[in-house]
């Protein structure tokens, strides 16, 4: 299994971090061992001081695919849920300054943690899902896939020129502005629409 992780998807988040969004979807990957199941704990790690909470969409591919074009891309997944993309943002920092990969920032053990899924049949426009993050039973992360530089089906046939899809692999679509920092004893929990997807408590 891959985790596909997209950077810098949306206009305002891209803001937030003092950047901008590219010409072309950015994205980079988490390894297998990234994988945190839902309501599984996150252990905070001792080589950051700064992990922070980005709530995503996130695509499970459910077909083998290489060079998929556009039109054919819904082809490839029937489901769709929540993840949090956990960030080293110390650690990020260091390596753009440096020009270093992003991988021990953002490729760390347990940093994708993944929610139920839904099939998409049941979400109507793909391109109008709302969705959004609590910390503490408060509101800080809120986004809309209408609000993406590139939609679910581009980010697909993009990747697959570069890669194969296979079965089973997670595609973070990226983050919604309001990412911040996570705490010991923290309770987070991920909501599409009114139904909560995801729960996950700082440990």
């Amino acid at each position: 299994m891959k985790i596909i992780c997209i950077g810098q998807n949306y206009f305002r988040h891209a803001l937030e971090m003092n950047s901008t969004v590219p010409a072309n979807p950015m994205f980079f990957l988490k390894p297998d061992s990234a994988y945190l199941r839902n309501n599984h704990p996150f252990f905070l790690p001792d080589f950051s001081n700064e992990i922070h909470h980005e709530i995503e969409i996130v695509v499970k591919i459910s077909r083998l695919g290489k060079c998929i074009e556009p039109q054919f891309a819904h082809r490839y997944y029937d489901e769709i849920g929540l993840g949090i993309d956990f960030t080293a943002r110390d650690l990020q920092r260091e390596c753009i300054a440096n020009g270093w990969p992003w991988e021990m920032s953002k490729a760390f053990d347990q940093s994708a943690c993944v929610g139920e899924f839904m099939d998409k049949s049941k979400l109507g426009d793909l391109h109008n899902i709302d969705f959004s993050l609590t910390l503490n039973g408060k509101t800080v992360q809120q986004g809309n896939t209408a609000d993406m530089a590139f939609y679910i089906d581009d980010l697909i046939a993009y990747i697959s020129k570069f890669m194969t899809l296979k079965i089973g692999d997670l595609i973070f679509t990226g983050t919604p502005q309001g990412i911040g920092p996570v705490h010991i004893n923290d309770q987070l929990e991920g909501f599409i629409g009114n139904q909560k997807m995801l729960e996950c408590r700082i440990k």
